[in-house]
């Protein structure tokens, strides 16, 4: 059996951590201990599942309910493009609870593969309500086909692949010796 963390061991602290981080505090994953399935008889694990994937879902849902509601504030499509790339944020908050290095490798695969296809449904649905706004009657085309733009150019589902380098400064400058040299012509 593992070393037990805390006053009721590895359960406890973990299942003490989920409560709380599912609240939202602020706290520090790194701290949790490593699991194993065997270090638990069958219900406990079983409940400790139940706990981690409920918190999993309260976060992902007080997320979700946090980006409709800035995004339906959003006045333009900056400030639209804004709220949906600093909602990746709270969305790779999630992933990394999910994939946690204290879980078993199983649970992490299984876990980070529900909140992938969580993301992934989402961003469907707001497209999806985009299809539905713009066959409504009323409705500007023109704004139906930016907002559209904004959620394809700031997609939820960046967090689902891991930046090697960071993202990709568009405003960055070539230096001038990886440039291809230019054929000048004089008269």
């Amino acid at each position: 059996m593992s070393t037990y963390w805390g006053h009721g061991g590895l359960y406890e602290t973990w299942v003490d951590f989920l409560r709380r981080w599912s609240a939202e505090e602020n706290l520090d994953p790194g701290a949790l201990p490593r699991l194993a399935q065997e270090d638990f008889p069958g219900e406990t694990w079983e409940r400790f599942v139940l706990h981690l994937g409920e918190a999993l879902d309260s976060r992902l849902t007080a997320w979700a309910e946090r980006l409709t509601e800035a995004l339906l504030a959003a006045p333009d499509e900056f400030s639209a493009g804004r709220e949906l790339a600093q909602a990746r944020a709270g969305l790779r908050t999630v992933r990394a609870m999910a994939g946690h290095p204290g879980l078993p490798e199983s649970l992490r695969t299984r876990f980070t593969e529900l909140v992938d296809g969580q993301i992934t449904d989402l961003q469907r649905q707001l497209e999806r309500r985009l299809d539905h706004l713009a066959a409504a009657n009323g409705s500007d085309p023109r704004w139906v086909e930016q907002r559209r733009r904004t959620l394809r150019d700031n997609a939820l589902t960046e967090t689902l692949t891991p930046s090697v380098a960071g993202p990709a400064d568009p405003w960055a400058r070539t230096h001038a010796a990886d440039r291809p040299r230019r054929r000048v012509i004089t008269d």
